[in-house]
């Protein structure tokens, strides 16, 4: 069994703490957060530790999963790899460039695996769209998005996450990983804009965002995401992607609202609709909820490390998803597009 420990117990690190108290892969030896809070049943017999040094001392486990703020990522997975355990960390993977290079770096000095949670590389209709994208052939056109109208504790946590990171950061780096994995070609300008929309958030903040990226091989795409009790429910949920051979979409289900965390990742029906044919609807209906999903990525963490899969392309993937995000938010606070270095 791989023992883990699990730093930071918000919305997500509850999340995958779960996954590993149920997986038979995983025994969970012990939890870490800044503060109290309340746990499902499944976790409540493990003590809350604060100190995330003398934890990774005392247990010396075999991976750590960090799902802290996204400032604390880099330290705390060079830490964990430096002791010797695999890591498993949220995106972003870091909040600059040189910090997402000094952890890949790590791991691959160590040899120990890196796995970034980049959530939809294990959503079985996101995969589809992937590869029935690629199967159309390119250059592509991206148009992606994720708007949440929160309110009351949605809010709250978006406040929480926008003291360190914007939207178009925070969320962009899947939806850049996404085109990266349908073009292999290399990004290699972005440009952004955005608005701040609400006097509860600082004022060097923004909670809406939208950003385009330019290809090398022609391809071009955009992403947007606004956070907030003054976003629209409409046209919150857009994924497609457009080529010479025809489009690929997805349809998430109706009824859930844009901020319900089962809404970010849902989509039970892929459309292929190639360049003078007939669309293709196909339908997903065991498409995992929030929780199966991540399952679905600790599964496939235990694989990696018990048969010591390569996992460097998915984490230069990773870096390169923050590089554009970040050069996005570069382009957004200076008005100027941001040429990127390949």
């Amino acid at each position: 069994m791989i023992r883990v420990l699990v730093a930071g117990l918000g919305q997500m690190g509850q999340s995958h703490a779960l996954a590993y108290a149920k997986l038979p892969e995983f025994d969970l030896v012990g939890l870490v957060n800044r503060s109290d809070v309340a746990l499902p049943e499944a976790l409540a017999h493990l003590p809350i530790e604060r100190d995330f040094d003398a934890a990774l001392a005392r247990h010396a486990p075999d991976m750590v999963a960090i799902a802290t703020y996204s400032d604390s990522h880099a330290a705390l997975a060079i830490k964990a790899m430096e002791a010797g355990a695999h890591v498993f960390v949220e995106k972003p993977l870091a909040t600059s460039v040189a910090d997402c290079e000094a952890v890949a770096d790590t791991a691959r000095r160590t040899g120990r695996k890196l796995m970034v949670g980049h959530i939809l590389r294990h959503h079985p209709t996101w995969v589809a769209l992937i590869q029935a994208a690629r199967g159309l052939g390119g250059p592509y056109v991206f148009r992606l998005n994720l708007n949440q109208r929160s309110n009351g504790p949605a809010w709250d946590i978006h406040r929480a996450l926008m003291q360190s990171t914007s939207p178009i950061v925070d969320c962009g780096v899947h939806y850049v990983d996404v085109m990266c994995q349908i073009t292999d070609a290399a990004p290699y300008e972005v440009r952004g804009m955005g608005l701040r929309l609400s006097d509860e958030i600082a004022p060097e903040m923004y909670n809406y965002g939208h950003f385009q990226v330019l290809f090398t091989d022609g391809s071009c795409g955009w992403y947007e995401a606004g956070w907030g009790p003054m976003m629209s429910e409409t046209a919150h949920f857009v994924k497609d992607v457009v080529s010479p051979g025809g489009a690929v979409s997805l349809r998430a289900p109706q009824g859930l609202g844009s901020a319900d965390v089962e809404g970010h990742t849902a989509a039970d029906h892929l459309v292929v609709a190639p360049t003078g044919a007939d669309e293709d609807l196909r339908s997903f209906d065991d498409s995992p909820g929030h929780q199966g999903l991540c399952d679905l990525q600790a599964a496939a963490m235990a694989r990696a490390i018990e048969e010591d899969h390569d996992l460097s392309r998915h984490v230069s993937d990773a870096v390169r998803a923050v590089a554009v995000c970040l050069a996005a938010d570069e382009s957004v606070r200076t008005g100027r597009p941001v040429r990127l270095t390949n």
